[in-house]
């Protein structure tokens, strides 16, 4: 999924960055609330990661607007203050969840892809297609009871294409979903992620190329 990471503590921001992207999702950081509005409003984000207490817009504005702007992103606010009001406060903005600091890094991780799970559709956690079984919690591919080994990013992708039950995804969609915003748009990175796709899922091929719009997994 996309995420956006705002905390203007540098060092925890990058950290809480690289430790997402080990979970396979594609991840931007902005360090203050402006950055933080700026990019949502360029960028579709399926979770953000929101500190509080933020310089040039305070993370309590950033919800607000996210709220009113009608982002489809689920909002995972971090404080340092641990009382039950703070809590309450945070919540009561239109947050989706909240976590106080220090917290462990796995915890997170859960929360975030709990977050995302609610808002499917079909709100299952387990994608099943075309003879693939896709669990994105224990991070296992299986194709017809085989177990399939896949990178972070052809999961990523593979996920991306279950998800659109049947649907055709085009590589800009993917490359929205599954890299970060330093990715270079007109990069062939799709293609070959695909092709990746198709020579470990095997026979028979399953990932199909829509002419004109991109792949779709019948």
């Amino acid at each position: 999924m996309r995420i956006l990471v705002v905390e203007d503590e540098p060092l925890l921001a990058d950290t809480i960055a690289e430790w997402l992207r080990g979970e396979a999702h594609a991840v931007d950081v902005a360090y203050d609330g402006a950055a933080a509005l700026e990019r949502t409003a360029v960028n579709d984000y399926d979770v953000v990661v929101l500190d509080r207490d933020l310089p040039l817009v305070h993370g309590d504005e950033v919800c607000r607007r996210l709220i009113e702007a009608g982002s489809p992103a689920s909002v995972l606010m971090l404080t340092a203050a641990a009382e039950v009001t703070d809590r309450v406060a945070g919540l009561s903005l239109g947050a989706d969840d909240y976590l106080t600091k220090p917290f462990a890094f796995p915890e997170l991780a859960a929360r975030v892809l709990a977050l995302r799970r609610r808002t499917r559709s079909t709100g299952a956690p387990v994608l099943h297609r075309a003879g693939i079984t896709l669990d994105p919690t224990r991070r296992e591919v299986l194709r017809y009871g085989r177990t399939i080994i896949l990178a972070k990013k052809e999961f990523a992708v593979l996920a991306e294409l279950l998800e659109a039950d049947g649907a055709a995804v085009s590589a800009e969609q993917l490359l929205e979903k599954a890299w970060d915003e330093h990715i270079d748009p007109f990069t062939g990175v799709v293609r070959v992620i695909v092709l990746k796709l198709r020579r470990k899922l095997g026979d028979p091929p399953v990932i199909e190329t829509v002419t004109g719009v991109g792949y779709r997994i019948p």
